[in-house]
Order: structure tokens, then sequence, then C-alpha cells
């Protein structure tokens, strides 16, 4: 694994954990010699995980639309910064220098990128892990959700496997690199 794509909250959320646990992920990230794509952004839990790997001597790829640049919200100090016309330019190239999809807490957006990652996948567009950075349970009503949907008929029980969840960062990341396509 080369490079993973983490979805995030341009909000550092009501937790300190949050920002915590998500500098940590950087962390080990750079550890692993995996580099961070993601959105760009300097402020919430996306400048939190860029910050940690950046601390530990990783590389960082932002990928931000030019809306977003004039309003000073992308990241000064990344490895590389590539700026895109669109959303969907955008989520297009995470996709594509990704090897995997992490999400942490986030709202409406983190949401969005982390559902077409997992769609994409059980489309079989992508053999790539795609997972939930669960702090103190921030996800599980979604696992619920998935979880009523496969009880529905909505969701197959292989498909309903394709979301890895972790408690910790490190959890997560030793369920990322067993990963088997």
């Amino acid at each position: 694994m080369k490079a993973v794509c983490v979805y995030a909250g341009s909000s550092a959320g009501r937790l300190a954990q949050y920002a915590r646990q998500a500098g940590e992920l950087g962390g080990l990230l750079a550890g692993h010699r995996i580099k961070l794509v993601y959105g760009g952004g300097r402020t919430g839990l996306m400048g939190a995980v860029a910050d940690g790997v950046l601390k530990a001597g990783g590389k960082v790829i932002g990928v931000i639309p030019a809306a977003l640049t004039g309003l000073e919200l992308e990241h000064k100090g990344l490895t590389e910064l590539i700026v895109t016309r669109t959303m969907h330019q955008r989520k297009a190239k995470m996709h594509e220098l990704s090897d995997g999809f992490i999400a942490l807490p986030g709202g409406i957006g983190t949401f969005d990128e982390l559902f077409e990652a997992l769609c994409w996948a059980q489309l079989g567009f992508h053999r790539k892990p795609c997972g939930l950075l669960n702090i103190k349970g921030y996800y599980d009503p979604l696992l619920k959700l998935i979880k009523n949907a496969l009880d529905e008929g909505f969701v197959t029980g292989q498909d309903s496997k394709l979301l890895l969840e972790g408690a910790t960062p490190r959890r997560l990341l030793d369920a990322f690199l067993a990963y088997n396509k």
C-alpha cells in the first residue's frame, strides 16, 4: 500500500480525541511510508491528519477545488497540492492516487466521499479497502444502518463486509495492511 486517501471533517468536532487520533493516524501512515491523499485543507480533522503525517516525516498530497483556495483553506505545508476545477474532479483525482480510503469523523462531505468509494467497491470498479476510524463510536449509527439494510435485503452479506472498521488508528491500519483484494 503506497497511498491512502483520508476523508475527514474540516471541523475539529466536539471531542479533542478526534483531532488527537487523526494526528496519530497520520503518524502511523508516515511510519509505514504510506502517502496521505486528502482534501488539501488546513483546518479541523483534515489539517490534523496532514500535520500528523508531516510531523512524522511523511508525504502528503492535497487535492482541492479552485473555489476553496481563495478562502485560504488550503494547507500551505504539503508535499504537493493539486488544484482541480470542480469537486467531481477532486474526488476522481483522490481515487486515482489512492490504494485505499479511510473516513474519519466528519459531516456531509465526508459521508459523500465515503459512500462513493464504498459504492464503487460494491460495483467492482476498484478492489481497494474502505474503512472507518470509529473514534468513540462516532460511526456506530452508520454501522447500524448498514446492518439494517442487510437485514432488510438491500445489502448482501458480502457487500456488508466491504467496510472495515477500527476504534483506534492502529487497529484500522492493521486491517488495511491485512486486506486481501
